[in-house]
């Protein structure tokens, strides 16, 4: 009778530990899938910025100029090599895209989270160099972490591209463009992303993400006139075409003051269907990359639009295309 007990006793400890290892391991899976979801969310994420706010893919591959906003020609995501010049963008000599893929040799891939969040948001990079502010980092130092982290995710599944981007070219030392005392912040933590329920802050959040005030306002010799920001008349030269940015404060007569939110979407949404960019555009074309910014939901569309509205009207008249 006691064999029995004892055995019943062994028995009932073997079914229990099996049972509690059971259920260890479940919590260990379910932690590790909430781990992997928890990531995929953020990737997301930074896709949605990389490619549809922030512009990141459209400076850093190559693009084709001939075809409708230039779409980024497949293949070369993140690569780098496209160079902005006097022509291009008038700056102060040949200025390349960066390599961002995860190529250890010719992009970021031997970067940490940190240096690439330094690039990002202080406009320093890995070995110590000043980055031009083409790259908006003024812009990013004043984003949300978790928005930046999240294109730092983004960017590390990017498939690597073996590409030696050759060095910029400047008439002057880029140290003194850099922006003065003030223009950034030495801490990014206690940046906050405004709730989109907050229509005109949440799209001015995005605005600046865009960077939309740089292309959007009139070009001096010293740069972009910020004060009139939004005013447009910023130069491109495509090559093949030439086109000034456009005036999107709310001035009636020279800018989008007359517009309503659903013509503002009209600007973007057509371009969502490859066949309405994928054609040459001769002279009547754009530098700004609406086939990449058209994949913004409509809800982030009107936002921007909401938050254009609170923009003060300024009186520029603007030649879209100036050798038409």
């Amino acid at each position: 009778m006691r064999k029995f007990i004892f055995l019943s006793a062994i028995f009932t400890l073997v079914i229990a530990a099996a049972y509690f290892s059971s259920c260890k391991n479940g919590k260990t899976e379910q932690k590790a899938t909430n781990s992997e979801d928890s990531l995929k969310k953020v990737q997301e994420r930074g896709n949605y910025l990389v490619n549809h706010v922030a512009g990141c893919i459209d400076c850093h591959s190559k693009r084709d100029l001939t075809k409708y906003s230039g779409p980024v020609i497949p293949g070369s995501e993140g690569g780098g090599g496209f160079a902005f010049d006097q022509k291009l963008a008038m700056i102060p000599g040949v200025v390349y895209g960066r390599n961002i893929t995860p190529d250890p040799e010719t992009g970021i891939g031997s970067w940490t989270d940190d240096e690439i969040l330094k690039a990002l948001t202080q406009g320093i990079s890995k070995n110590g160099d000043t980055l031009f502010p083409l790259m908006p980092y003024t812009n990013y130092n004043h984003m949300a972490k978790e928005d930046l982290l999240s294109i730092i995710a983004y960017i590390k599944t990017l498939k690597p591209i073996k590409n030696k981007v050759p060095a910029r070219q400047l008439m002057m030392p880029v140290s003194m463009m850099y922006p003065p005392a003030g223009a950034m912040q030495a801490s990014i933590d206690g940046n906050i992303r405004p709730p989109e329920t907050d229509k005109v802050a949440y799209g001015g959040y995005l605005v600046n993400f865009a960077d939309c005030g740089t292309c959007h306002s009139p070009m001096t010799q010293q740069g972009p006139d910020l004060s009139r920001k939004y005013a447009g008349g910023y130069p491109f030269d495509g090559g093949t075409f030439k086109v000034n940015s456009a005036n999107i404060t709310t001035d009636s007569a020279t800018g989008i003051g007359t517009w309503t939110e659903e013509k503002f979407l009209t600007k973007f949404t057509p371009y969502r269907e490859e066949t309405n960019y994928n054609f040459v555009a001769g002279k009547e074309n754009t530098i700004m990359p609406l086939s990449e910014m058209a994949g913004m939901t409509d809800d982030d569309l009107k936002a921007i639009y909401a938050y254009l509205r609170t923009v003060k009207p300024i009186s520029n008249k603007v030649e879209k295309w100036p050798n038409k």
